[in-house]
């Protein structure tokens, strides 16, 4: 039996959607590059006026609101990055997800310059492990990937130490734009469909930097 008809025995009201923002625990971590897709989460929540608090059992910081007359989990993992699934697996079957496109996963994109974001349904790993961690547990790669982009290092053998950094002072103001894009985005996503969505984060900035295979 998959995750998700696992998920669909759940008691009580289910979420409409579970929106996941990864990163590193952010006691050491918080604003770097690899937490982006936090940050974007947190914002949100921030916004609507929701606590993320902590869910020992979901091993992430969790709230819960109304948007647009639907159910919106938001969590962030407090693992690090590379044991997301473990979360995510959890909050799956807590939450009531039944359908992978019901979960959205809000991340950092190395193939995207800082500012772009962009939405997208489905697709490979590419190389980051916070997803090949919740593909691995959940069986699926077809969830909704929200990606913000923080580019990529200068060095290629510079990846991992990159990833950890705070964003540079030039960077810094096109990452907080990115950050309102994809929030905004996630409300279009969560009243008005996929394809909405898509429309209206992805056609933003198109065209400058480097677009994802």
């Amino acid at each position: 039996m998959s995750i998700f008809r696992r998920a669909a025995a759940r008691r009580g009201t289910a979420a409409d959607w579970l929106v996941v923002g990864l990163g590193n625990p952010p006691e050491r971590f918080a604003g770097s590059r690899h937490n982006a897709g936090a940050a974007v989460v947190e914002r949100w929540a921030a916004a609507l006026g929701c606590e993320l608090a902590a869910a020992r059992r979901e091993y992430a910081r969790v709230g819960t609101a109304l948007v647009s007359g639907q159910r919106i989990a938001l969590a962030c993992p407090t693992t690090f990055m590379n044991e997301s699934g473990r979360s995510v697996g959890v909050l799956v079957k807590r939450q009531g997800i039944v359908e992978p496109a019901q979960l959205v996963v809000v991340h950092d994109e190395l193939d995207l310059e800082p500012g772009q974001v962009r939405l997208k349904a489905g697709g490979g790993i590419a190389g980051h492990n916070g997803l090949a961690s919740i593909a691995a547990q959940l069986g699926t790669q077809d969830f909704v990937r929200m990606r913000i982009g923080i580019g990529k290092p200068p060095h290629p053998d510079a990846g991992k130490k990159w990833v950890l950094q705070r964003p540079s002072r030039h960077e810094e103001p096109l990452v907080d734009a990115a950050l309102d894009q994809a929030v905004s985005g996630l409300e279009v996503l969560v009243r008005d469909g996929i394809e909405a969505a898509m429309n209206v984060t992805n056609a933003r900035r198109r065209g400058r930097g480097r677009s994802s295979p």
